[in-house]
């Protein structure tokens, strides 16, 4: 069963597949149903509506269950590993590089709290966006058994831009369990 849209004069009613009942809309409005929706697709209509397709829902939270000897990290990056998702909704955190790919233009939030444990080092662990460091955290109280090094921001990013978390100085000697990397896409662009 096909949708059916009826135009009054500055109200709209339509029915459609589920016969939930009508939808009635105010003012000027443009339907557009688009059956192979893609996610580089969106416009913004003359009337100010803006359209775009269903895949704009991103988010991530990665976590570290276990803990982690700085001899496992076995890159010359540095980059801090996660080992567990608690969400990845489109699918664009890869665990095992432990690395956010945007897969749209926006502005998107991120936040993460590293723990280091029996550790009288400071760390700081940099936020890397395509390999450069946009906003660090420090811990380093010498007097604590765990400390955490957290911070949050708000970026814009483009399409592919990747956002990673590398260990800048110190290291996480006796672990970092409990250590998170979270985000999502506060609005497309």
């Amino acid at each position: 069963m096909l949708p059916l849209v009826i135009l009054g004069f500055g109200v709209a009613f339509s029915l459609g597949q589920n016969d939930t009942g009508p939808l009635v809309l105010e003012g000027k409005c443009l339907v557009v149903c688009d059956a192979n929706p893609s996610a580089e697709r969106a416009f913004t209509s003359s009337f100010g509506i803006s359209v775009q397709a269903g895949d704009a829902k991103v988010a991530f939270s990665a976590l570290r269950g276990t803990n982690h000897e700085p001899s496992d990290m076995s890159n010359t990056s540095l980059t801090i590993y996660f080992d567990q998702l608690l969400v990845n909704i489109g699918n664009h955190f890869d665990l095992q590089a432990s690395v956010f790919q945007a897969p749209r233009r926006g502005i998107y939030s991120f936040s993460f709290h590293v723990v280091k444990v029996y550790n009288r080092q400071t760390i700081q662990v940099n936020l890397m966006h395509n390999e450069y460091p946009i906003i660090s955290a420090f811990a380093g109280d010498q007097d604590v058994t765990r400390e955490a090094a957290s911070n949050s921001v708000l970026l814009q990013m483009e399409r592919e831009d990747k956002l990673y978390l590398k260990l800048e100085r110190g290291n996480l000697m006796g672990g970092w369990r409990y250590s998170t990397f979270s985000g999502f896409l506060v609005f497309p662009l």
